[in-house]
């Protein structure tokens, strides 16, 4: 595995290695090996092995021409490949490509980088083949991972090295059951490669006045499909209307205060299918599956993107599903000044209910 690794590295960047026009960017490649987390007794089956695999990175730097990027330190941002071998027959291998960014602290020397991609997984949920893995329903998965390394750059010639600790989540947020997901917590040890024989000039200025704008309005439409936890009772539809208000307090940051409208079509089957096969549920089959929560968020801007955390609350919540309190983090991409797209995770504490899909506009 080592000499693949080697390999993998000494290929990717030797395709670049004769370049005379500076490219500002690097590669990495970490090689890490860990254990799954057991965040739910019903994966105990499948933590067998101590999962590994090889993480290999372009980065592209920056120095301050655009603000925020002075704002930020600096950051990378840049693509991801991930190969994980779980160690068990049952999960398969999974391979995964990500868009990240790097973020310094401590002079540069500790990295922490956060990745969100789309991960394929070999051997998914099968009734007939596979009914052992109930942690993917489904080949392809959204995958997260974070790392956080020390970093020494240049230490010969281009070549750097770095170690540290990461987190890899793999999940296909119940599109399909069944979804346990899996978490792998592992040590990272990895080289450094940059292209260019040395690095510009750092720039900063920015101005340190304060930063603020009224009340905004937002309204937004969020939709996709998801299953409920009961495996083959089918994927549906499902349709989100938001309406929420922001208040920017800085160049970063922004307050959110809000409400949502959900009309979930995998819920009105659940309660039709508990109705008639759990008579001791007492679900009639008349209960309404709308729901309606408040939400307070956060916001915070990167560029044309941006990252929002919401915590909800059911404030019409008919029939109990997975409690009263929910979560959405996501990204946000924004087109002009007002309109934008996003993608979004909602869940209850870590069980996922859906991806979301929506666009919205700001007034």
């Amino acid at each position: 595995m080592k000499k693949l690794l080697f390999c993998i590295f000494c290929v990717s960047v030797s395709m670049l290695y004769s370049q005379k026009k500076p490219t500002d960017s690097y590669f990495d490649l970490n090689y890490f090996h860990g254990t799954i987390a057991n965040h739910n007794d019903d994966i105990l089956h499948l933590i067998q092995g101590h999962p590994s695999g090889f993480i290999l990175s372009w980065n592209k730097k920056t120095f301050g021409n655009e603000d925020w990027e002075q704002r930020y330190g600096y950051p990378d941002y840049g693509v991801s490949f991930a190969y994980q071998d779980l160690k068990n027959e049952v999960l398969g291998n999974n391979f995964a490509v990500y868009a990240h960014y790097n973020f310094y602290f401590l002079k540069r020397n500790l990295v922490f980088r956060i990745g969100q991609g789309i991960g394929y997984t070999t051997n998914p949920y099968d009734k007939e083949t596979n009914y052992r893995n109930n942690a993917f329903g489904t080949h392809f998965l959204s995958s997260t991972y974070i790392m956080l390394n020390y970093k020494k750059e240049r230490l010969f010639k281009k070549f750097g090295v770095q170690a540290g600790l990461s987190l890899v989540h793999y999940s296909n947020a119940n599109i399909k059951a069944p979804n346990a997901s899996i978490n792998t917590i592992a040590f990272n040890v990895g080289m450094t490669y940059n292209l260019d024989e040395e690095d510009q000039e750092y720039i900063y200025t920015i101005s340190k006045e304060k930063f603020t704008q009224p009340i905004k309005y937002n309204l937004v439409f969020r939709s996709g499909i998801n299953e409920s936890d009961v495996v083959g009772s089918g994927q549906y539809p499902f349709y989100i209307l938001s309406a929420y208000a922001d208040k920017r307090l800085s160049h970063k940051s922004a307050v959110q205060l809000g409400v949502d409208a959900f009309f979930s079509m995998f819920l009105k089957e659940l309660i039709y299918y508990q109705s008639v096969s759990f008579p001791e549920e007492n679900v009639s089959g008349d209960e309404d599956y709308k729901r309606v929560g408040i939400f307070a968020g956060h916001e915070l801007f990167i560029n044309r993107f941006s990252i929002i955390t919401q915590l909800g609350y059911y404030i019409y919540y008919p029939f109990d599903f997975e409690g009263r309190t929910y979560f959405r983090v996501g990204l946000k991409r924004y087109f002009g000044d007002k309109w934008f797209g996003a993608i979004s995770l909602k869940s209850h504490g870590a069980k996922a209910e859906a991806v979301e899909f929506g666009v919205g506009i700001r007034l």
